[in-house]
């Protein structure tokens, strides 16, 4: 029996490229909850490409906080209606059939890349589907286990750092939350770009921060912050999103400066009260803090989301083949395996990047 993922998805999909595979296996959600609520599936339908898209031979996939927020119901006003749903944003793996209008990649070619947070079909499957602005040429000194950790989180740090902030070389910047993987990025991309990088982290993070090009790293739970971080900072990534760090982001900001959060709240907003009263709530909320912070301070504000960007995918690549970005990864599974590493996750078992491998 061939799975859909779902009728009302699939068969919005036109027919394009001619190719062979027609089903593959997938990790589908049926019902959002815990780890085990995790099913693999061997008959996946694999929709027809749109001219534009990449179908993609998974080698790995990483998992990111957004996969185990969306598990247990994160985002529920907009997915609930269409499960069961296929997680996973980010992947490494060879190029098995491409649309019409591709020209980008090429079948056979080794490439890497990551979703948008609101794909339904994600890359929990030995086949993915992404558009061809969301996937580029793996950098050929990653391994694809090394490249699947870093697309996401680093496509959502340039986000910030270069679509919101444009950070220019001098600037000095502030990533609250240095030891995840959307910071570390920031720092990375921050440090490339020839900005004075100040983070906050765990302590034992600190010497990845320095060692990758931080010039002070902050032990948040055993350091006194605002005696420890001097001066203002032109751009502060606030990956934490929480009262506490937005109030100590905003007080280390120079006027005209951009403070930006990873922790919007369209999706939450949306989930409480449904995407029709939902959105517009959010809309306002966050116009509201736009307006108060930028009276009362002289600071923008932003809420952060990934979304692709080709140019931004390719200068990741040209880090990554510079040897100047780079997200370590502390333990893989076997796809097989997917329940146990978001248990691990749920538990805190593995503070690190955690990546998922296809055989």
């Amino acid at each position: 029996m061939r799975i859909p993922i779902n009728h009302r998805f699939t068969n919005l999909i036109t027919h394009s490229s001619t190719r062979h595979i027609s089903t593959c296996r997938a990790i589908l959600l049926p019902s959002f909850g815990g780890p085990h609520n995790l099913q693999l599936h061997h008959n996946v339908e694999i929709p027809p490409l749109k001219p534009h898209e990449v179908l993609v031979h998974s080698r790995a996939v990483s998992i990111n906080p957004l996969d185990t927020r969306m598990r247990v119901g994160y985002g529920r006003s907009l997915f609930e209606r269409l499960l069961p749903i296929i997680l996973g944003r980010d992947v490494s793996g060879e190029v098995a059939a491409v649309g019409a209008d591709v020209k980008s990649v090429s079948v056979g070619q080794q490439v890497f890349g990551a979703l948008h947070p609101t794909a339904i079909r994600g890359t929990y499957t030995d086949y993915a589907i992404l558009s061809q602005d969301e996937v580029t040429a793996k950098p050929d000194s990653l391994s694809h286990v090394e490249a699947s950790a870093i697309p996401f989180a680093a496509l959502t740090a340039w986000r910030a750092l270069n679509g919101t902030a444009r950070i220019t070389e001098g600037q000095r910047i502030l990533v609250i939350g240095g030891g995840g993987a959307v910071g570390f990025s920031a720092i990375q991309f921050a440090v490339a770009a020839g900005c004075p990088v100040t983070t906050t982290c765990g302590n034992q993070s600190i010497q990845r921060m320095l060692a990758a090009g931080a010039e002070q790293a902050v032990d948040y739970l055993s350091e006194d912050y605002e005696l420890s971080i001097k001066g203002k900072f032109d751009a502060v990534l606030d990956t934490i999103g929480v009262a506490e760090t937005e109030r100590m982001g905003i007080s280390f900001l120079k006027r005209g400066g951009h403070y930006m959060t990873l922790q919007g709240e369209a999706a939450s907003l949306s989930d409480r009260f449904g995407l029709t009263l939902g959105l517009p709530a959010a809309t306002a909320f966050l116009l509201r803090k736009q307006i108060q912070y930028r009276v009362v301070n002289g600071i923008e504000y932003s809420w952060i989301f990934m979304r692709a960007d080709i140019e931004g995918l390719t200068e990741i690549r040209k880090l990554c083949e510079a040897g100047k970005m780079k997200i370590p990864v502390d333990k893989t599974f076997p796809i097989t395996q997917v329940s146990e590493a978001h248990e691990a996750k749920d538990k805190r078992i593995i503070q690190g990047k955690v990546v998922l491998e296809f055989d």
